[in-house]
C-alpha cells in the first residue's frame, strides 16, 4: 500500500503552487524574515528527492477512519525550510478529509533537517510544497 501511495504522490509532482489556505501550524520560534518561493539554490532533503519519497512512504500511514469511510484524495502541504534546515509553518493548502490532512501534517512535521536554500550566497527561508496522494488499494475498496 505504501508503494501505491508513494507512486501516486510522485506522479503528482513535488512543486505545485497553490494560493489557498486552510490549516496553519506555526512555530513561535520562526523569524519574520522574508520567505522565498524560489531561490538560486533550493532547499534539499538529505539524500535528495528519492530519499524524501522513501521517507514519506515509510512514515505515512493511512488513517483508519478515512479507510473505513473510503476517503481518498490529494492533500497539498506548504511549509518553510528555515535557515537552520528545520521545517516550520506547516500549512494544508488543499485538504480532503480531516484525518488525511492531519496525517500529511504529521509526516511533514516529522521530516529531519534539510540543507537550507540560498539566495545571493546567503542562507534564506524558503517555502516548499509537497502533495500527498491518499489512495485506498483496490483490494481494500468496498464494492
Amino acid at each position: 500500500m505504501k508503494r501505491i501511495i508513494l507512486l501516486a504522490m510522485m506522479s503528482a509532482g513535488l512543486t505545485l503552487t497553490v494560493q489557498a489556505q486552510k490549516t496553519v501550524v506555526s512555530n513561535e520560534a520562526s523569524t519574520k524574515e522574508k520567505v522565498y518561493d524560489v531561490v538560486e539554490q533550493m532547499p534539499e532533503f538529505p539524500g535528495g528527492m528519492s530519499e524524501l519519497m522513501r521517507f514519506i512512504g515509510d512514515t505515512m500511514k493511512y488513517p483508519e477512519d478515512a479507510e473505513k469511510q473510503q476517503k481518498e484524495g490529494l492533500v497539498i502541504v506548504n511549509f518553510v525550510v528555515e535557515k537552520d534546515g528545520s521545517v516550520n509553518d506547516v500549512e494544508v493548502v488543499k485538504g480532503t478529509w480531516p484525518s488525511l490532512d492531519a496525517e500529511a501534517i504529521r509526516v511533514v512535521k516529522a521530516l529531519p533537517k534539510w540543507t537550507p536554500g540560498k539566495q545571493n550566497g546567503k542562507v534564506v527561508r524558503v517555502k516548499f510544497t509537497i502533495p500527498f496522494r491518499f489512495a485506498i488499494p483496490a483490494d481494500k475498496k468496498k464494492k
